[in-house]
């Protein structure tokens, strides 16, 4: 290959820039012209693609967000959108694709190698759902955000002597919520992977309360419900006075961590490194620290596994 191309999509992770980085550095380095398509598919399919130098990714591994920007596109999801999209490929003479995203984005990926397109994914997301790796891009930096937020929030909950719900971004993975609430030393994680109990989450607020304790954090994952809802319950349940916060948005921005930037960039690199191969419908991730290759049609198929033995112990350790 000559020329390849790299994309983002999806909601944006802190580390994408670093992943982007790798890409065009490593390409170059091994003598291949890397263009950036801008706005995800969108811009693939409006041909938004403009070719990337050194000084194109310089200063921006220690940047959230992506320089290639992000957003959805109902357009690609139709038949004519994607050959759209291969006709502009092939206009630039761009002969492969890495595509930086969560399962979403794979899928637009896998469509495009159906279509005789080669593409390898990248997992960038901070959900931390995509199968085959142990983290995703992004991951590490958002939870880091979500423990420094939930640390403030306990010096005003024990101030004012209250409960307070946190809630969390995930979509249908507990993986945020269970790290942050075991790092940050929740009474209560509610997760989607693990059955919720209000009576156990009411006994220990109790059991707490009877010992002299002052205030409670319960971290509630965004796929569960709404933090307010289980406010409600425990208000109307106890009587105590109970306040919410919904982190929102503020956990994909920020600087990436040391660890999502020595990820993305090992897994940038990766990407590059399996198009020069004549590789295709991979999806490059992470394995006991060793960088690994999977089909993204294996990936797509299994169903993501979180690791209940954490909400065990963090459940044992929070009595």
């Amino acid at each position: 290959m000559k020329k390849i191309a790299v994309l983002t999509s999806g909601g944006d992770a802190p580390g994408m820039n670093a992943a982007v980085r790798a890409a065009v550095r490593r390409a170059i380095y091994k003598g291949v012209q890397i263009f950036g398509v801008y706005n995800g598919y969108n811009g693939l399919i409006s041909g938004n693609i403009k070719e990337l130098t050194l000084g194109s990714v310089g200063d921006i591994i220690h940047r959230g967000g992506t320089m290639l920007f992000t957003a959805r596109s109902d357009e690609f999801r139709t038949e004519e959108g994607r050959a759209k999209a291969v006709e502009q490929l092939k206009k630039h003479g761009i002969e492969g694709l890495i595509v930086i995203g969560g399962d979403g984005s794979f899928r637009g990926a896998q469509k495009l190698t159906q279509l005789g397109f080669p593409t390898i994914g990248v997992p960038g997301t901070i959900d931390n759902d995509i199968p085959c790796t142990d983290f995703t891009i992004g991951f590490d930096t958002a939870l880091n955000t979500v423990v420094e937020c939930i640390d403030k929030i306990r010096d005003t909950a024990t101030s004012h002597e209250r409960t307070y719900i946190v809630e969390v971004m995930g979509r249908d993975a507990g993986d945020l919520a269970l790290w942050a609430g075991l790092a940050a030393g929740a009474e209560s994680i509610i997760i989607p992977e693990a059955d919720t109990d209000m009576k156990d989450i009411l006994e220990r607020l109790r059991s707490g309360h009877r010992r002299g304790k002052k205030h409670s954090i319960i971290i509630v994952a965004e796929g569960v419900g709404q933090a307010s809802q289980f406010a409600d319950v425990i208000k109307a349940e106890t009587g105590w006075e109970t306040r919410v916060t919904v982190l929102g948005h503020i956990q994909r921005g920020g600087s990436p961590t040391a660890f999502d930037r020595m990820l993305a960039s090992r897994l940038g690199a990766a990407a590059v490194d399996l198009l020069l191969e004549g590789k295709a419908d991979r999806m490059v991730g992470i394995k006991n620290n060793t960088i690994v290759d999977v089909d993204i049609d294996e990936a797509l198929d299994q169903k993501h596994q979180l690791d209940l033995s954490i909400y065990q112990l963090a459940r044992s350790l929070s009595i």
